[in-house]
C-alpha cells in the first residue's frame, strides 16, 4: 500500500511573498498565504516528493487580531501574537476569512482546495481541536446554525456540571496574566471566570494556554460529546482524509474511543493521528481508542535529538524500535513540526546537512510513517524573530509572517529558479531519501532486521554513532547505514543468518554470512546498499 508520508502545511504562510515583514506586524503590513497559493504545481510538487497526505494547519476559525465582515477581531488580550494561535478556536464550523480571496466565499475556496488535493492524488488532513477553544468562542454564533453553540445553555452558576460544555468560578473574574495584555489596552472581562486549556485556575500564568476555554467530557456522556462528534462528521462529509487530534491525552480517552468509533462507522478510511507524548499510553491509545496514528515524540524523535545535540548513543534508536514492538506501524515519525525547533536551527542541528543520519533513521527504519515539515526539505531554520514567538528555532503559527526560503520555494515550484544552491542542494537530498521511502517496497512495506548486535566487533563499527539495519521485501533486499558521528567512516558490516530467516533472503555467493559488505558513510550521513 505504500508509506504513508504527510507533509504539513501552514496555509497562513505558504505564497506569502512579504519581502521585508515586520517585527509583531500587522496582517495588512505583513501580508498572509491563502487557500488559492496551494495551487495545483504546489500539489504537484508535494506529491512529487512522494507524499500521500498533506496536513492544512491552522484551517478552522480561529481567534485573531484582524476582523473581517461577520468575523470582528477578538479582545487582543486573548490573542496570542497579532495573528493568534491556530488551536484558539472561534468557530468549529468555519474556516479562516483570511484565508480566503474573498473573505466571504471562504468555505468555497477551501472546498475547491479539497477538490484540487483529491485531484493531485492526496489526501488530507486539518486539526481536531477536542480539548479546549478560544475565550470568546461563539461570540457572533457559528457557521452551522443547526447546532447549538457550546456554551450557550450552560449554568455559570455551577463550577462543573454535566449539561455544562465549560468549567466555571462562579464569583471570580477571569485574572489574566500581566503579560498577556498589551499596553493601552483594557483587558479582557470575564464573569465568573471559566477554566483555561491546560489548568484549573481563574488566574493563569503567562505560560498558560490563558487564550482559552477548557471544555467538559469527563468520563461518561455528556452533550459537549455529541456536539464534538457533530464537528468531524462534518468535515468528513466535506471530504477530510483525516484529523490530526490535537493533545489528546488531556480529554477523557473514553471520549475518543466513542468518537473514533462511530466516525469510522460512516467513514471507515478516516485517518486519525493522536499527538500522544506519554510512551506509557502508546497501546492504550492504539489498541483500545483506536488511532491509527501517535505521534513518536517521545520515543524516535526524542532519542534522535538526544544523539545529535547531546551525544547520546545510537543504541537509542534500537531501544526505542524494541521497546514500541507490534506498535511500531502506528508510530508518525518525524525530526520537525509547527511545536519543535526546526533542525537547521540554532538549538538543535545548526545546519540542514547534519539532518540526513536522522532522517534516514526514522524514514528507512520501519513501516512507521513519517511527517516533513514544509521547508524542512530546503533547510528552513526557524531563526526569525517574528514577534509573540521571538527567535526561537520555530515557524511561528502566532505571527503574520512572511518566511523567506518558503517564498523561495514557491517561486521555485512556479519557475524552477529561486533557490540558492544551498537549498537546492538540501532539496535534491531529500527527494533522493523520500523517493526510496515512497517507492521501493522494501521500505513502505518490508520487515526490518537490525544487524547493531551482530556488527559490534566489525571493522570501524562504533555501536554509539552508527546505527545499521536490513529493509526486505523478500524480493528485493536493502542495507542502511546511518552515521551520527562527525566524521566520514569507513565499515565493513557483516549479515548474520538470521537476517536471511527472519526476512526471507535467499544466501547467494555473493551475500551470506561470510561475506562483509563494505560501505564509506560521510559524516552525519547515511549510505543506502541494495544488496
Amino acid at each position: 500500500m505504500g508509506k504513508t508520508i504527510i507533509y504539513q502545511i501552514l496555509p497562513r504562510l505558504w505564497g506569502n511573498a512579504c519581502g521585508s515583514p515586520r517585527r509583531n506586524g500587522s496582517l495588512r503590513e505583513n501580508g498572509s498565504g491563502t487557500f488559492s497559493a496551494v495551487d495545483t504545481p504546489t500539489l504537484a510538487y508535494i506529491k512529487g516528493l512522494g507524499v500521500s497526505h498533506v496536513w492544512y494547519t491552522g484551517v478552522l476559525r480561529h481567534a485573531t487580531s484582524e476582523s473581517f465582515d461577520g468575523c470582528p477581531a477578538s479582545v487582543p488580550a486573548i490573542v496570542k501574537g497579532k495573528a493568534g494561535s491556530p488551536y484558539a478556536i472561534t468557530d468549529y464550523y468555519d474556516v479562516n476569512p483570511y484565508l480566503a480571496d474573498d473573505p466571504a466565499s471562504r468555505m468555497a475556496e477551501f472546498e475547491a482546495l479539497v477538490k484540487r488535493t483529491h485531484e493531485a492524488g492526496l489526501k488530507l488532513l486539518i486539526d481536531f481541536v477536542p480539548n479546549h477553544v478560544s475565550r470568546d468562542y461563539g461570540r457572533v454564533g457559528q457557521a452551522n446554525p443547526s447546532v447549538e453553540p457550546l456554551g450557550k445553555s450552560d449554568d455559570p452558576t455551577m463550577h462543573w456540571k454535566p449539561s455544562n460544555d465549560f468549567f466555571y468560578y462562579p464569583g471570580e473574574v477571569l485574572h489574566l496574566p500581566a503579560e498577556a495584555i498589551p499596553e493601552g489596552s483594557p483587558g479582557y472581562y470575564e464573569n465568573p471566570a471559566k477554566a483555561s486549556g491546560n489548568c484549573f485556575t481563574p488566574s493563569p500564568g503567562k505560560d498558560d494556554w490563558y487564550e482559552t476555554v477548557r471544555l467538559n467530557y469527563c468520563d461518561f456522556p455528556t452533550p459537549t460529546w455529541d456536539k464534538m462528534l457533530d464537528v468531524v462528521l462534518f468535515w468528513c462529509r466535506k471530504g477530510i482524509d483525516g484529523f490530526r487530534c490535537d493533545m489528546v491525552e488531556m480529554v477523557p480517552w473514553q471520549f475518543m474511543k466513542w468518537l473514533v468509533a462511530e466516525v469510522k462507522r460512516e467513514f471507515p478510511d478516516t485517518l486519525f493521528v493522536g499527538e500522544v507524548y506519554d510512551k506509557g499510553l502508546y497501546s492504550k491509545y492504539v489498541n483500545v481508542v483506536g488511532f491509527d496514528l501517535l505521534y513518536d515524540k517521545s520515543g524516535l524523535y526524542d532519542s534522535l535529538r538526544s544523539i545529535i545535540c547531546g551525544g547520546a548513543s545510537a543504541k537509542k534508536v534500537t531501544w526505542n524500535w524494541q521497546s514500541l514492538g507490534s506498535l511500531q506501524p502506528n508510530m508518525l515519525n518525524f525530526l520537525e513540526n509547527h511545536d519543535e525547533q526546526r533542525f537547521a536551527s540554532a538549538f538543535f542541528g545548526r545546519t540542514p546537512d547534519r539532518a540526513f543520519a536522522a532522517l534516514a533513521a526514522g524514514l528507512l527504519f520501519n513501516r512507521s510513517a513519517f511527517m516533513l515539515y514544509c521547508g524542512q526539505e530546503v533547510g528552513e531554520e526557524g531563526m526569525d524573530e517574528e514577534g509573540f514567538s521571538g527567535r526561537d528555532g520555530r515557524t511561528s503559527i502566532f505571527d503574520w509572517w512572511s518566511v523567506g526560503s518558503l517564498a523561495r520555494l514557491h517561486e521555485y515550484i512556479h519557475s524552477g529558479s529561486g533557490l540558492g544552491p544551498a537549498e537546492a542542494g538540501v532539496l535534491a537530498r531529500y527527494r533522493e531519501i523520500l523517493a526510496a521511502a515512497s517507492s521501493e517496497a522494501a521500505f513502505s512495506d518490508g520487515g526490518t532486521f537490525d544487524l547493531c548486535y551482530c556488527n559490534y566487533d566489525s571493522p570501524g563499527f562504533d555501536p554509539d554513532r552508527h546505527f545499521a539495519f536490513l529493509r526486505s521485501s523478500g524480493t528485493d533486499t536493502f542495507l542502511v547505514l546511518c552515521n551520527f558521528s562527525e566524521s566520514p567512516s569507513c565499515l565493513s558490516l557483516t549479515v548474520p543468518r538470521e537476517a536471511f530467516s527472519c526476512l526471507g533472503i535467499p544466501m547467494t555467493e555473493k551475500l551470506n554470512p561470510q561475506v562483509r559488505i563494505e560501505l564509506d558513510v560521510p559524516g552525519q550521513g547515511y549510505s543506502v546498499v541494495r544488496l
